[in-house]
């Protein structure tokens, strides 16, 4: 199972939903905690605390799969850690799907998201309560 938060263009309603979101097997309204900016008045992107990341995605959605469903078992059920600093709630969607090989690889494209190449996003997986992966600030490596 793929678990895909998105609080940007890819949310229902948004211009890139009906291309890339369509089959989903269930979806809800959530609350991440960070920072948006704007790359434009229509493309956010959103800055998470590092505490809060649990994985960077790879080029392998099946071997990012398994290390989700791993770390799901093992550590996701950690609250989530006090972090200093002002952090917002930043409204998002969360999205099951059960295609991740077939799903992922347009999104990270979409995203512009190229593990070890420079990248104006990356996918992370998040921790708790969550424990889904997202598309946030690049770190200019990709990684």
């Amino acid at each position: 199972m793929l678990r895909l938060a998105v609080y940007g263009t890819l949310r229902r309603g948004g211009p890139n939903h009906d291309r890339f979101m369509r089959g989903y097997r269930s979806v809800e309204e959530i609350t991440l905690r960070g920072r948006l900016r704007w790359l434009t008045a229509t493309i956010p992107i959103l800055e998470v605390p590092a505490e809060d990341i649990v994985a960077v995605g790879s080029a392998d959605p099946l071997a990012d799969m398994r290390l989700a469903e791993r770390l799901q078992r093992e550590s996701l059920g950690e609250a989530r850690p006090a972090v200093a600093g002002t952090w917002d709630e930043v409204p998002a969607e969360l999205f099951t799907f059960d295609d991740p090989e077939t799903r992922l690889p347009p999104l990270d494209r979409l995203e512009g998201f190229r593990p070890g190449v420079r990248s104006l996003y990356r996918r992370v997986l998040l921790g708790r309560p969550w424990g889904c992966w997202v598309y946030v600030e690049g770190d200019g490596r990709g990684e």
